[in-house]
């Protein structure tokens, strides 16, 4: 059960054939995102495990999570902003019961992203089920 601003990137992929274009696609994503305050950007919300340097600042609002985030990478930057789209606004139990990899084989991208960028979105998926899990 992913949010509902994920089912647009899924349905938008469909209409996408080009791998190519996908990749635009995943970092035009990643470009309309708010950049993180500098503040931010601290070892706390450093995520581990990622080739490029990314950064995950999680709220919780009640029991709804929700999520901003930068790196370094474009590419990267645009996963963000994908899996933003898969969690934000999720209830913590909701946010638990994704099934991340699933969602993301629906885009086709476990297919398509080198095994550091895979290792790398395995981190952030992690940090933010632990931020659930935890809150």
């Amino acid at each position: 059960m992913a949010a509902e601003a994920f089912e647009e990137i899924v349905e938008d992929f469909e209409f996408i054939e080009d791998w190519e274009e996908r990749y635009r696609y995943v970092i035009e994503q990643g470009k309309a995102m708010d950049p993180l305050d500098d503040a931010l950007k601290v070892p706390a919300t450093k995520v581990d495990g990622c080739a490029s340097q990314v950064w995950l600042h999680p709220k919780i609002d009640g029991n709804v999570m929700y999520f901003d985030g930068d790196s370094d990478a474009m590419i990267v930057r645009g996963l963000i902003a994908v899996l933003r789209k898969l969690y934000n606004g999720l209830t913590l139990d909701e946010v638990m019961a994704v099934d991340a990899r699933a969602e993301f084989a629906r885009l086709g991208l476990n297919d398509h992203l080198s095994s550091q960028r895979s290792n790398g979105l395995k981190a952030m998926i992690e940090r933010v089920r632990l931020v659930a899990s935890q809150a």
